[in-house]
């Protein structure tokens, strides 16, 4: 059996689908883009710092309403012109960088987007079941990318450390429900619950993961944040999507009708 291997937390002069990016930091990383030919977009909280000449501005993601009814964005932010710029998201951890090459795409644990190349698909699918298990919800949703127009990158900020590996077909893995960060679209997910009984008043309680069965990879992620935690720190999903910036300003707007 294949055993998950650590990713490599730094990046240096990497150049892939038009950018050159870097990775930098240990503990809350910097994800440092330069920007020429090919845009990058990302969500407007996570930007840490740009250079003056390099402007941004609003795309509309498809599905808006349907996200806007999950609590998702429906907006995020993208990069005009040329300059380098960076972003970071708020809690210690690693980021990802995923090479895709035109047609391949890619599964990825919702709110762990950090940026991506504004030439690939971004939609996402609702999996239910699983929440009402974990969080007393109706689902998760898992953010979805393909690179329908050439060679494409997407950047993740994974909580904690990040592993790797990669399932041969029909091998299994078992991992904690909120520890998995990404897998590829080949990779099926399934929820499963083992009853625990301690033998005391007939007293017992349920241990419940997620289980994948490959071919493809799989990235676990050694710490995980809730998002019902994030967005109860933040007041609500509206005002986290509108925290902060000229973004904020807009889309706050459109939130509230």
């Amino acid at each position: 059996m294949h055993l998950p291997e650590p990713i490599q937390a730094s990046v240096q002069d990497e150049c892939f689908a038009g950018v050159t990016y870097h990775v930098r930091g240990e503990l809350v990383p910097e994800l440092q883009v330069e920007v020429s030919g090919q845009a990058v977009m990302f969500e407007h909280h996570v930007l840490l710092w740009k250079q003056t000449q390099l402007e941004v501005e609003l795309k509309k993601l498809k599905g808006a309403i349907k996200r806007k009814i999950a609590g998702l964005d429906f907006f995020v932010t993208r990069t005009a012109g040329a300059g380098r710029i960076a972003f970071s998201r708020d809690s210690p951890g690693q980021c990802v960088p995923l090479h895709l090459r035109g047609g391949e795409g890619v599964d990825v644990r919702e709110h762990q987007y950090l940026a991506a190349t504004d030439n690939l698909d971004y939609s996402f699918e609702r999996i239910q079941g699983v929440r009402n298990m974990l969080l007393g919800g109706s689902g998760v949703f898992i953010d979805k990318f393909r690179a329908s127009d050439g060679d494409a990158l997407v950047w993740l900020h994974g909580h904690g450390n990040v592993f790797l590996v990669s399932l041969d077909e029909g091998e299994q893995l078992d991992v904690e429900a909120g520890a998995w960060l990404y897998k590829d679209p080949t990779v099926r997910m399934e929820a499963v619950t083992m009853g625990l009984k301690s033998g005391l008043m007939g007293g017992g309680g349920k241990l419940t993961w997620n289980r994948f069965t490959g071919p493809g990879r799989l990235a676990i992620q050694t710490m995980f944040i809730s998002p019902l935690e994030g967005e109860e720190a933040l007041g609500g999903t509206a005002q986290a999507a509108t925290a902060g910036g000229l973004a904020g300003a807009l889309i706050g707007g459109l939130t509230r009708g």
